[in-house]
């Protein structure tokens, strides 16, 4: 298996020389990139004095190596300072760890390889999901994603806890931080979008579900600078972009759809243009769209941060089932594993039953009018359902009723963001304002700012 002792040697003993070397090397290497199971040990050992808060030292990391039975006495005093003898050059030090890391990859493929070739050999699966299945393993391989057996405790402490930890503590901590969905009151709830997250948005057709994933998918990508790609099986690609567009110029969504454009409205678009330029935000509007087919597209695409799919209720289902019910379980199952295996946040737009309708005093929408499937409450992180009260009072007024609704005098164009389920935190209810000319939602914080 290809490795190399040499480029292992110096990473640690660049560490013994220089602890302060160790931030520089944890970008590049984990603990099971080392091939030798004794440099594997010294690396950990390394991480769990610096995660202590101690210092690095030569007597230390010896002791806590004869706790564990590595190495004794006279062996490992003679090892550790072998190493520290060993290093070419302090300021390599990222090239070092750069090698190990590279050689881990290798023997990781050529493992990998030999396991497709027997499961393809062995199997009498479909040949759509064995070829799911080898490019999931491939992309595991890219993404760095430990396979095999179960973690210890300690370890995913020391490798995978505490390295979150440091990276949020460092200068790049915004790289590693939730997504911001671009509405700080939403964002103080959920702390910004997470990767590995299932996101679903309920609502009523009417309550803007669509617009306000697309405002979510704008806000990532232009003002976050992540790479977003929104799946519609409900819209073309055009219809989509001219949304974005519209709302980034402020021209009026009738203007767009009649042509009826004066000279500021261009100029406006011009500019609005312009600005989408370098935004990395993709659609895709294929129809009899599966989650298996659209996570291969996702990983071809590479270096995706967020999938946003609208909307569940027009998904295929990658295996048939005897009922709807059952479809549904398994296309949530599958939109939260695409999430976990690709550790990136997918947003879902879903269809609320038409029980708020028939609510007597108040119409805001509950988990369980989720349609089709509880297994869309249970599989998703995050369910976000928007509610327009000025919605059913003018539907009241319209029919001349006394209105039955237990909000008083609603705001035109309010809209509650009811997080009625939140995984990593409390539950709340925040409010935006729905412009419909030019199909945005706007934060209430932004306008008092802005008054």
């Amino acid at each position: 298996m290809p490795y190399s002792a040499d480029a292992e040697q110096a990473v640690l003993g660049c560490i013994l020389m220089e602890p302060s070397c160790l931030s520089q090397v944890q970008l590049h290497v984990r603990p099971d990139h080392f091939y030798m199971p004794q440099h594997r040990a010294i690396f950990e050992v390394m991480m769990a004095i610096e995660s202590s808060g101690g210092r690095i030292d030569p007597l230390v990391v010896l002791e806590q190596l004869k706790t564990r039975g590595t190495f004794d006495e006279a062996a490992g005093r003679n090892y550790l300072y072998q190493l520290a003898e060993s290093v070419p050059s302090i300021r390599n030090v990222e090239q070092y760890a750069k090698i190990v890391r590279e050689k881990y990859y290798l023997r990781a493929l050529i493992n990998t390889s030999r396991e497709i070739i027997e499961d393809t050999a062995s199997s009498d699966s479909d040949a759509d999901l064995l070829l799911d299945s080898a490019e999931q393993k491939i992309y595991d391989i890219r993404r760095g994603k430990a396979t095999g057996a179960p973690s210890r405790l300690s370890d995913i402490i020391i490798n995978e806890v505490y390295d979150k930890l440091n990276k949020l503590n460092s200068p790049e901590k915004e790289l590693y931080k939730g997504f911001p969905t671009g509405y700080a009151d939403l964002d103080t709830v959920l702390t910004g979008l997470h990767r590995s997250d299932l996101i679903l948005i309920g609502a009523r057709p009417a309550m803007g579900k669509t617009s306000f994933a697309l405002n979510l998918a704008r806000n990532m990508s232009l003002i976050g600078k992540k790479k977003v790609v929104f799946f519609s099986l409900e819209m073309t690609k055009e219809q989509l972009a001219q949304r974005v567009l519209c709302s980034e110029a402020r021209v009026q969504s009738f203007k767009m759809r009649t042509g009826e454009l004066d000279a500021d409205d261009w100029t406006r678009l011009g500019v609005a243009t312009s600005v989408l330029n370098d935004c990395e935000l993709y659609f895709d509007d294929t129809s009899n769209l599966t989650v298996p087919e659209m996570k291969a597209k996702v990983r071809r695409m590479k270096n995706v941060d967020c999938v946003i799919v609208d909307y569940l209720g027009l998904l295929t289902p990658a295996v048939h089932k005897e009922n709807r019910v059952n479809e549904i379980a398994d296309i949530t199952r599958s939109l939260k594993m695409m999430a976990k295996d690709l550790a990136i946040p997918v947003v879902c737009c879903a269809q609320l039953s038409r029980s708020t309708e028939g609510r007597g005093k108040s119409h805001r929408p509950q988990l369980s009018d989720l349609r089709d499937s509880g297994s869309i409450e249970q599989d998703a992180d995050i369910v976000m359902m928007l509610y327009r009260p000025e919605y059913y009072a003018a539907e009241k007024a319209d029919d001349k009723k006394p209105p039955e609704t237990d909000e008083q005098a609603p705001n035109a164009n309010e809209v509650e963001i009811i997080v009625a389920k939140n995984r990593h935190g409390p539950t709340n209810t925040v409010k935006l304002i729905f412009d419909a000319e030019h199909t945005m939602f706007i934060g209430v914080e932004r306008l008092h700012h802005e008054m």
